[in-house]
């Protein structure tokens, strides 16, 4: 088994149509293949599904190849079903109709497939890279404008790096303010 490197095009581009299928995006360019096109605003892809995945502290980083073979022969086995020619000269799942990719996908993470368990560990990395920017600092993800903390209204912090929150979401603060409570917030 080769090693991947993320340089690989074929998995590279086989894993962002799989993270376009999670949390769909707009295409970053007319002729781009991986991402279908089937939201507006920045999907997986945009928020950084790819380099999420490709950080070693995700543990699966070693993976990626045998992913992205697994699932281009799922997407041949799923276009063979159908008897749907698929565009050889992009991966089997990249040449699938954007509802032929989710039809797979919801497929193999279907409770009782026996994969069940490798596809939703690599769904919930691109969810991830998309509601958290995990793979990021928050601070420089909201400065970049990321998709999914911008979606979620995540607001940037104060000056100094803190983020505080005058109005509680509550209505009311929960607890006192220690008394030895520094003014970064650290106790003393």
């Amino acid at each position: 088994m080769r090693p991947y490197t993320p340089d690989d095009h074929q998995t590279r581009t086989t894993l962002e149509a799989f993270a376009d299928t999670i949390i769909p995006g707009e295409k970053r360019s007319p002729d781009d293949r991986a991402v279908a096109g089937a939201a507006t605003g920045g999907g997986a892809v945009a928020a950084g599904a790819i380099e999420l995945l490709e950080w070693d502290a995700t543990g699966i980083t070693d993976g990626l190849d045998d992913f992205a073979r697994g699932l281009n022969e799922h997407a041949a086995a799923h276009a063979a079903e159908r008897g749907a020619a698929l565009d050889e000269t992009v991966p089997p799942f990249v040449a699938l109709p954007f509802a032929d990719r989710t039809a797979l996908v919801r497929r193999l993470t279907a409770p009782g497939h026996p994969e069940k368990a490798l596809w939703v560990s690599l769904a919930l990395f691109c969810n991830m890279a998309y509601d958290s920017a995990a793979h990021m600092h928050t601070a420089d993800a909201i400065a970049a404008g990321h998709p999914g903390l911008t979606a979620m209204g995540v607001t940037a912090p104060d000056a100094d790096g803190l983020w505080r929150f005058p109005a509680y979401s509550y209505g009311r603060p929960l607890a006192d303010l220690h008394p030895d409570t520094t003014s970064t917030g650290s106790p003393a």
